[in-house]
Formats: structure tokens, sequence, C-alpha cells
């Protein structure tokens, strides 16, 4: 590839467009109306660091850090660095079950509306054929362009097809094997898998020096709009290093290219991203691991994970349970969000099956009660109830107990949706926010309620309003997950 030639195409795509490389032209940003409505959406953490699986995804990184978990198991199970190091693992990643039809089917039955592999993880190793790096499971591992196959069965099903770049993590990622002999030549050549970790002194600290060199930069500018260019993805999601003071100019360069593309291919298209990386209005503000304590008056996204403690496939991974993170669900689209989740694959391109499984309850939750999901807005009031939401990110560690009092609402189809968290099994329940008013308590619905119905369930329920609430009562309805009614109004 013509490296120059790139960059100077880059440039003219920029001139020549809507969006500049500056923070006031990319603050015409417009989050896609298709974005507001999907709600939920599929991650996928798979690639070479899934052959180890072992501890998390950093494994790469750790496995070259003395004195780690990672670091000791890699010499007990494979030997010396120097003799097995990361780039070993690469011909150990043949997928031979990797079937991306049956992959896009999970993923429909699961509700998902739109599925964002990992591009490139913090590893360097695209999952995508590339003009840039010989690096990619094209030419090595599988020898299959993974993204384009995925692309081709999750558009047949109508689910938009996303991307993740987490590029320029590279940077500081294998930074360890400069500290005892690991097999890293000295000087590194640049095509190499391990070039960026030529200092020790690389940490991942968003302040840290030596900062990413120009030399990097580009190249994490070209592999982005590579990416744009031959895929096309509808959301380009970034980790959080891009906040990093030696990014800002190349992010910006990336975001009003990308909007230029989209614009010239009649996509509506958006960007993740984590802190303060992109200015607020510019991009789509991604919340790690965690969400926020109320409502919001920006659409925003949440990524988390089946499994507590990693994003790709271990073999003693901590996995939550479907009616957790429904809940989560719930919670996440009442306060104007939608949720990422994220599924690991084995390293044969098969599922667990506690993730099969999961996905299928949403999947099936979701057929009965997707009404109050997609498509839905948020109400007048969010939630309801006692229990308290830590806001942040890295907070979805510890599952959350609901109570019978807990509700989050969310409205459309004509109605408003009251979601209980956690369904009583005397079937009797008090909404709170929906009471009629008084003197000393003004209905915050002003209207008469004219219908209660459930979701899911033939039962009709019996109901009545007063001051102090509306309360329900469901003799057949049973769940540990939450239920969910339909209010119509006169």
């Amino acid at each position: 590839m013509d490296k120059k030639r790139c960059l100077e195409e880059i440039e003219n795509v920029i001139a020549n467009g809507k969006y500049k490389d500056t923070w006031e032209s990319l603050s015409q940003f417009e989050v896609p109306q298709w974005y507001r409505e999907a709600k939920f959406g599929i991650f996928i953490h798979w690639g070479v660091y899934s052959v180890p699986a072992y501890a998390n995804e950093w494994y790469p990184r750790n496995m070259y850090m003395k004195d780690s978990p990672e670091y000791e198991h890699h010499i007990k199970t494979y030997g010396p660095h120097k003799d097995f190091g990361y780039k070993d693992f690469i011909p150990m990643f043949t997928a031979e079950k990797f079937n991306p039809a049956a992959w896009a089917e999970l993923f429909a039955e699961a509700g998902a509306q739109y599925v964002m592999p990992v591009a490139e993880h913090h590893d360097g190793y695209q999952m995508y054929k590339s003009g840039l790096s010989h690096w990619n499971a094209y030419e090595t591992g599988p020898k299959r362009d993974i993204l384009r196959e995925l692309y081709t069965e999750f558009e047949k099903r109508d689910m938009k097809s996303c991307a993740s770049s987490h590029r320029i993590e590279h940077w500081f990622f294998m930074s360890g094997g400069r500290a005892f002999d690991s097999g890293f030549q000295n000087p590194l050549p640049r095509n190499d898998l391990y070039w960026p970790a030529e200092n020790i002194e690389n940490q991942h600290d968003t302040g840290a020096k030596p900062e990413p060199t120009a030399e990097f930069m580009e190249d994490w500018l070209l592999r982005t709009c590579e990416l744009v260019d031959q895929y096309r993805p509808h959301i380009l999601y970034f980790d959080w290093w891009i906040i990093h003071n030696a990014a800002k100019p190349y992010i910006k360069k990336f975001a009003a290219y990308y909007y230029n593309r989209a614009e010239e291919w009649g996509m509506q298209v958006a960007i993740n991203y984590k802190f303060d990386a992109y200015p607020f209005g510019s991009a789509v503000v991604d919340m790690e691991r965690g969400g926020f304590a109320d409502v919001k008056p920006f659409f925003w996204q949440t990524c988390t994970a089946i499994a507590k403690n990693s994003w790709c496939y271990t073999e003693n991974n901590d996995y939550k349970k479907a009616k957790d993170i429904l809940c989560d669900l719930m919670d996440v689209v009442s306060k104007n969000g939608s949720m990422l989740l994220n599924v690991g694959p084995k390293a044969d391109g098969s599922f667990g099956e506690e993730d099969t499984a999961v996905l299928r309850e949403i999947g099936a939750w979701l057929k009965a009660n997707g009404e109050a999901v997609y498509g839905s807005k948020v109400w007048r009031v969010a939630t309801e109830g006692p229990t308290e939401i830590v806001e942040g990110q890295f907070t979805d560690a510890k599952d959350k107990v609901f109570t019978a009092e807990d509700f989050r609402f969310t409205t459309g189809h004509g109605g408003i949706y009251a979601a209980s968290l956690h369904y009583p099994e005397n079937g009797e329940i008090l909404i709170r926010s929906l009471r009629s008013g008084s003197e000393k308590a003004p209905a915050i619905l002003g209207a008469d309620v004219r219908a209660v119905r459930v979701l899911g369930y033939d039962e009709t329920p019996q109901w009545s309003r007063s001051e102090e609430g509306l309360r329900i009562k469901t003799d057949t309805v049973c769940s540990d997950k939450p239920v969910v009614f339909k209010i119509e109004v006169l």
C-alpha cells in the first residue's frame, strides 16, 4: 500500500467534505436514528488471545510482565518466552469450527440489532484482510477474512455491522518483553508484530512518556481509515487510550474522514468513545461495564460482557445470569442508553454452553417484551424503587439485588411500559409513579388509565388506581426476569 498517497486521500476527503478535522465542525454530528432505536447489540472479543484462554484478553501483555500470574503460567505451560512468544500462538488459531452463519443466527435469535466484532485488539492482530500488515487472520492463522464473512451474514439478517479498533493500545502492550530475554529483536523491524514495544518505559497511562510517535499514529490513522473504506461499519468503537494527548490530531482527522465517507455512501454512522476522548456531542459516549444513576438527556451506550472477569473466552469465566443482564438492559434503556453485550467465542470458533444459553434466554425474553425496548423513548420518570445504582465504569462485577418495589419505565407504541425488576411470588405490585393525583401529591401521569396488560402472558391483570399508586394483581405470572406491563391511557 502506498501510505503517502493514502494519507493524501484522507486529507482530500476532509478538505472536500462537510466535516473538517476541528471540534467545531465535528459537533455537527447527529446520533443515527437507527442507533437510538436499536437499544441492544452484541460485542465479540475473539482473536489469538483466545488460544491460551487464560485470565483474560490482556494475556499478550501480562505474559511479558515479570512475576505476573500470566508470566508464570506461560513458562510453565509453553516454555521460555524466547522459545515460545505470543506470535507462536498464531498457527494454533485455526478457527476450525468457525461458522459465520451460525454465529449470525444465534445473535439474531438473541434479539441483537447491531453486532460489533473486535477488528483489531491491543495485540495488534487484525481479524480482516489488510494491505498495511501481514499480521492478520486472512494471511495467517485461520487464513480467512473473518470480518467480511461475518458482515455478509449479519446483513442477510438485517443487523447493522460494526467494528471496534483497539489498535492504539498496541503502542504499549508488549513493552514488558524488553525487561528480559523474551526473544524480541533489537531494534524491531517496522513490519514486526511487536515493533511498538521498543521502549521498556512504554506504559498504559494516558499521559505516559514516551508518547506514541507520529509514525505510529499515522499507522493508526491509516489502519482505521482502511477499516472504514473496506468494510463500511455503521459504528466504529475505540477503547480508552485514544484520550492520550498525542492522539488528538489523529482522532479528529479520523472522525472527519469517517463522517464524510458516510455522507458519500448515504450511511448513518457513529463513533464510540470513553471518558472525554471526544468532545461531548461529536460522538457517542460509552460506559464500560457500568452506567448512570439517572436518566440522561443524551444518548449513550454501556458495553458489558456475559463474563464478569474477562471479555474473551477463558476456561474459568464467571458468567452472569440472563435475568441480571435483562435488569441492566431495562435500567440502561430507561435512562436513554443502549447495551452492547459481549460474548467470547473459543479459539476454534465455537461458543460455550454458558454464552449460548444466556443469549437464547435474552432472545426469548425480548421476543415477548421487545416493544418496551426497541424504538422506545424515555418517560417522564425513568426509575422507581429503593435500590440505588452506582454510577460509573466497572461497576457490574457485583450483582444488583432488586426488590418488588423496583421498576424501570419506557414509553412508545401508544403506551407506557413499567418493568418490574423483581416480580413477587404473590403477583401483587404497587407502582407509585402511576398514582392518581391529589393536592398533596400531584400525579405524574395526569391522564386516566384505560387498560393494563402484561407482556408475554395471556392473563389480563387486575388493577386499580388511587392516590397511593397503580396496584396490579396477577395469578399466573411467574418469572425470575423482568415482568413488563403496558399501561394504556385514555
